[in-house]
């Protein structure tokens, strides 16, 4: 089913995950879709290989948890979720130097928690990889002591950037 992108998310400078500058990083993109969920895109390089061919396991964890984690700026923009706990399920390999889509949602919302699933989905439309994830909502102010500059976070539009995404789950 293809659903309308009605916002484009910030990436940042350095991030492993969201990182335009990190020349190791996934450089993802991430969209608010208008069912409420959060898409990521990202191309696995090389880099980020552990059999041949397959992307890391780790790697896999580091996009669903930020696209988890991420997912609770749909509903408020100051908030920021930090993981306290995160369940993987590996259902098939998944392919290096191949567009991949990720999508996550919350699934439950309290006042200082939040909790969320998501899944990596193939080319073809598979799910290759599904996590379920527990978060503490903070404010960025309490997770870090440094402050974004405006280099280091913002919204970077191109021309790549789609008006919907079709997700095959």
């Amino acid at each position: 089913m293809k659903y309308k992108v009605v916002k484009k998310q910030q990436n940042s400078s350095k991030c492993i995950v969201c990182g335009l500058q990190n020349d190791l990083g996934l450089k993802a993109s991430f969209y608010e879709l208008e069912n409420g969920e959060l898409a990521a895109m990202f191309k696995p390089m090389d880099e980020h290989q552990s059999y041949p061919g397959r992307m890391h396991g780790g790697v896999s964890s580091a996009i669903l948890d930020e696209v988890i984690g991420r997912a609770i700026l749909i509903k408020d923009e100051s908030m920021w979720g930090v993981t306290t706990e995160l369940v993987l399920k590996y259902k098939k390999p998944v392919p290096l130097n191949e567009e991949l889509k990720v999508v996550g949602r919350i699934t439950r919302d309290t006042k200082r928690l939040f909790e969320g699933t998501g899944e990596i989905i193939l080319k073809n439309g598979d799910v290759a990889v599904t996590a379920e994830g527990k978060y503490i909502k903070m404010s960025l102010e309490k997770i870090t002591d440094s402050e974004f500059d405006k280099g280091e976070w913002g919204v970077f539009h191109s021309e790549d950037d789609p008006d919907e995404i079709e997700l095959g789950y």
